[in-house]
């Protein structure tokens, strides 16, 4: 088959996740291009988990709602997903929890259950590798070779590598074969979750520091930059709470080194004094923000984009930012790249904003695909005396043209390196005076409108499908994936601004030039990226907002659209 997805489901504690993981694994072997989708309350044990693992032989960016193999460990997972099974299913299931009377009578024809418990009982193995016996069901099911199984296993299960082969091993045996899956060929690519991307892309631009209080869906962040921390020589750290993260990243940027925090919604309010301090004291942050429904703690292991008016207003009193809003695993490794340089350049606060459908899902990464940006540097104070004192060589907050001023750190020969929370002069001295505080707030906005012309320069704004349709959906984020194939299935033209603030005034007006109808696509309840648009006039004819926490799979979307569209 050129396109098919799975489905593998049962209760927290089955290691559901693990096991969506090793299916991508075992179909990104095959050569197929993949996407990864999970779901899971916020429970340790019991409720109901589900991994979708969607293969392609082209690029693809969202799942898909129907399947064409379930693999059910509980009878929840058939009851939840027997809507799912297109015609003639391949369903896998543990038949000593699941009757063949309990299968959708569709599922009949094509069904292989094994005797899960029996297994586990006669190989001595935990309760836990259940999925590793019904991963084995499955390869044999669809005939993937067990060789490519074993070899999938003995890469990606270090841990009791050798129970885990006995315990597939007996899985692929009980099995019968009912589909035989085509070899797109071309060979593996890596498939990479979009918190994977984004922590390369902050490496990429220089990161030396990180600093996060675990909070979904950006805890992932912490654990992956943990992991790569001796290998690129990354402080990682996991203070006592939010407000430490954040203090302690500016104290980073204050010493010289480029730091980053990550938190969601509930964690980023409490950081909003440190962001205002980062605008006053002019020190460079990146600020992962991962969006998850809300207020207060909402669905905390759920979906939502409801953050964005949130992040271009952040903070008191006016000083320049940059929002960016990456939609998939190569944005995400280009643009936190280029936030990192774009704050150290311009001394200001960058926001990489996601969600968790992007954060945690994972898909195909393909080198060719990461938009080309520029790399930007950093301007370094030259040593130069601007004073006829020694002791008053350097200027922290020196007043240029482009509002910039060179940059030094504690310990630099000449510079005495002063930052301050309060208004200041350009030495970094405390002061009231009427005039200084007029010079450095219109110091701030040049750096503004320096940092907005920079960006202007740039692909901030993608046009995906026909660029000439006269029907047109604007987007931003993770929604991208989805209609970035409905696109070429429906004639439409897609349009996404990576960068939500400096507003891409002209680049949008390029990229919505002819359109008759412009219908928004947002995971949240206002349409805050319609709102935007229209501040700025631009004219959005209709919305499609979706805040039930779970994002749009290709085939509701497509219908949702073109409904709103006709």
């Amino acid at each position: 088959m050129d396109s098919f997805s799975v489905l593998i489901g049962g209760k927290a504690g089955d290691g559901i996740t693990e096991a969506g993981g090793m299916i991508a694994h075992l179909l990104n072997e095959l050569g197929y291009r993949l996407y990864r989708h999970t779901d899971s309350p916020s429970l340790i044990r019991g409720g109901h988990n589900f991994a979708i693992v969607r293969a392609h032989r082209g690029r693809i960016g969202a799942h898909r709602d129907h399947v064409n193999v379930l693999i059910a460990l509980n009878k929840e997972t058939l009851a939840t997903h027997a809507w799912r099974l297109k015609q003639r299913p391949v369903t896998v299931y543990d038949n000593e929890t699941i009757t063949a009377e309990d299968l959708p009578s569709m599922a009949h024809p094509f069904r292989t259950g094994i005797p899960v418990a029996t297994i586990l009982e006669q190989e001595e193995a935990p309760s836990v590798m259940r999925n590793t016996a019904i991963l084995g069901a499955f390869c044999k099911a669809i005939s993937i070779p067990w060789m490519v199984l074993e070899d999938v296993i003995k890469r990606y299960q270090p841990k009791k590598t050798e129970l885990n082969l006995k315990v597939a091993r007996r899985g692929y045996d009980a099995a019968t074969e009912k589909l035989l899956v085509d070899l797109p060929g071309g060979g593996p690519v890596p498939v990479v979750g979009g918190l994977e991307a984004t922590g390369l892309g902050l490496i990429r631009g220089g990161l030396k520091a990180y600093a996060g209080y675990p909070m979904t869906p950006a805890s992932g962040l912490l654990h992956f930059l943990a992991r790569q921390a001796p290998r690129f020589e990354l402080k990682v750290v996991q203070p006592e709470g939010e407000i430490a993260a954040v203090v302690m990243a500016l104290g980073h940027a204050y010493a010289g080194e480029r730091a980053a925090v990550g938190t969601s919604g509930g964690g980023f309010a409490l950081m909003v004094e440190a962001l205002s301090m980062a605008g006053q004291a002019e020190l460079p942050i990146v600020v992962v923000l991962g969006q998850r429904p809300g207020p207060s703690t909402g669905l905390p292991t759920y979906t939502a984009q409801g953050d964005l008016e949130f992040a271009l207003t952040a903070g008191h009193g006016e000083f320049p930012r940059a929002v960016v809003a990456p939609g998939d695993v190569e944005q995400a490794y280009a643009w936190s790249t280029l936030a990192m340089d774009l704050a150290w350049k311009y001394q200001a606060p960058v926001i990489v904003l996601g969600d968790r459908t992007l954060n945690d899902n994972a898909q195909s990464f393909v080198a060719g695909d990461v938009p080309s940006l520029p790399r930007l540097e950093q301007k370094d104070w030259d040593g130069a005396s601007m004073d006829a004192s020694p002791d008053l060589a350097y200027k922290r907050y020196l007043i240029t043209d482009d509002g910039v001023s060179p940059l030094a750190f504690p310990g630099r020969e000449g510079a005495v390196v002063k930052v301050n929370s309060y208004t200041h002069d350009e030495y970094g001295f405390t002061t009231e005076d009427p005039a200084t505080t007029v010079a450095m707030q219109d110091k701030w906005l040049r750096k503004g409108r320096a940092m907005a012309e920079e960006l202007d320069g740039l692909p901030t704004v993608n046009v995906f499908g026909d660029p000439r349709a006269s029907r047109t959906v604007v987007t931003w984020g993770s929604p991208v994936g989805a209609l970035r194939e409905i696109a070429g299935l429906a004639g439409l033209r897609v349009v996404q601004p990576v960068v939500l603030w400096p507003f891409p005034r002209r680049r949008l007006q390029e990229a919505l030039a002819g359109s008759d109808q412009v219908v928004a696509v947002e995971m949240n309840a206002t349409g805050q990226l319609a709102g935007l648009l229209r501040r700025h006039g631009f004219a959005v004819h209709g919305t499609l907002l979706r805040y039930d926490g779970r994002p749009w799979g290709v085939g509701e979307l497509r219908q949702r659209v073109e409904e709103e569209l006709a």
